[in-house]
């Protein structure tokens, strides 16, 4: 029994690791056994992160508000200012439902130590694995973004159009309006580094919370998974089966809601800015196709193909994995209505129709209880937002 506690914590802790390094640095991991100390200096991280992606944005809103008129310089500067703006309103809102997102962490953990069949121990290795590799893809994306967004700058480059409305040759990170002279030294290396370790930090929140969704979620597919296949070859007392599986669908559909609860704002969020983002970069790509005398970069359009891509393979992850609960969830239903229950005693028969009514009730997330998070939702999301794309095209023309 020893053995297999240490076995089940190191496998833990090779399913969380990867997410849980991101969100320690920032202060918002959900530990079950932070104690008073901890808890203290997370929230101090919490309170100097926000601080930092403050400091980013309200120069960015400045530019924003002074460019308005130039629908070009406006969407340039979109690309920054958005994704700040929706990560300075996922942060606060995930460090409020930290204490409610550890209970489900306890429950991952719970489930990694109690004993398990090699079938089972199989399949939460797939779903914890498939969870890795979307962490490890995202963190590939961020970085390649942040080495030419990085790496400009040295050489007197920027990928935004107008990095800095008062600029007079030197090259900020991302458009911005500070209300001090940043041309003269050292103002300028401090605000350049200042926005280095802002968008760094801004990235590991940005990216932190989005996997946390798919660690939490995948790890609950696998949980159904295994419940599906006892159902499928349960042998003993119907009565104790019955029993044990409605007591573990309520554990995962509480842990489901608490999920639901703390993400519903946030995805609401994320399709908007999704929605707005994806018409602006696609206007802004076009746009750079379409007039020959912009001399065009590689590094740049690579950088704005590098957003495009962020974006879709975020938002693709909500609802992929909104898709797969949808689908493990419709598995227990028909394990349930497969069961041999013309096998048994009528009385007992009778006792599986709740279970049954329970098991057929719709189970996914949604954005701001409004519509389902779902593959179908994205491509009227892109199609809708691609509509778009031709307005601002005729705005720039008039």
């Amino acid at each position: 029994m020893g053995a297999s506690k240490y076995s089940g914590r190191n496998d833990f802790e090779w399913a969380v690791k990867l997410n849980r390094a991101g969100l320690n640095l920032v202060g918002i991991w959900p530990d079950p056994e932070e104690n008073p100390r901890e808890k203290l200096m997370s929230n101090i991280r919490v309170f100097v992160t926000f601080l930092l992606v403050i400091s980013l944005l309200v120069p960015s809103i400045h530019s924003l508000i002074k460019t308005h008129s130039d629908i070009m310089l406006t969407t340039d500067n979109l690309q920054y200012t958005l994704p700040a703006l929706s990560t300075i309103i996922k942060l606060p809102i995930f460090w409020w439902k930290k204490k409610a997102l550890a209970s489900i962490i306890k429950m991952i953990v719970e489930d990694w130590l109690k004993s398990k069949t090699i079938y089972e121990k199989n399949a939460m290795m797939k779903w914890a694995l498939r969870a890795r590799i979307i962490i490890t893809c995202t963190y590939l994306v961020i970085v390649l973004a942040f080495i030419l967004l990085f790496g400009m700058p040295i050489i007197g480059k920027s990928m935004a159009l107008t990095p800095n409305i008062t600029d007079s040759g030197k090259s900020m990170l991302m458009p911005t309006y500070y209300i001090y002279d940043v041309t003269k030294k050292p103002q300028y290396q401090l605000t350049l580094i200042s926005q280095c370790i802002s968008l760094s930090t801004g990235a590991v929140i940005y990216t932190g919370i989005d996997n946390f969704f798919g660690l939490c979620v995948f790890h609950i597919c696998g949980q159904l998974n295994i419940m599906r296949s006892r159902l499928k070859h349960s042998h003993g007392n119907f009565r104790t089966v019955l029993k044990n599986s409605v007591i573990y669908h309520i554990r995962l559909l509480r842990a489901i809601n608490t999920i639901e609860d703390t993400y519903s704002v946030i995805l609401l969020i994320l399709f908007v800015y999704f929605g707005i983002m994806f018409a602006f970069c696609g206007f802004l790509l076009i746009t750079l196709f379409e007039v020959e005398e912009n001399n065009v970069s590689f590094t740049r359009l690579l950088f704005l193909f590098l957003i495009i891509i962020s974006m879709l393979v975020h938002m693709g992850i909500y609802c992929a994995v909104g898709e797969a609960l949808i689908s493990e969830c419709n598995g227990i239903y028909y394990a349930v209505y497969d069961f041999e229950w013309y096998y048994l005693d009528p009385k007992e028969a009778k006792d599986l129709i709740p279970f049954i009514i329970k098991v057929s009730e719709p189970v996914y997330f949604t954005a701001g209880k409004v519509f389902p998070v779902t593959m179908a939702m994205l491509c009227n999301l892109i199609k809708t937002s691609a509509g778009y794309i031709s307005v601002l095209l005729a705005t720039k023309r008039n």
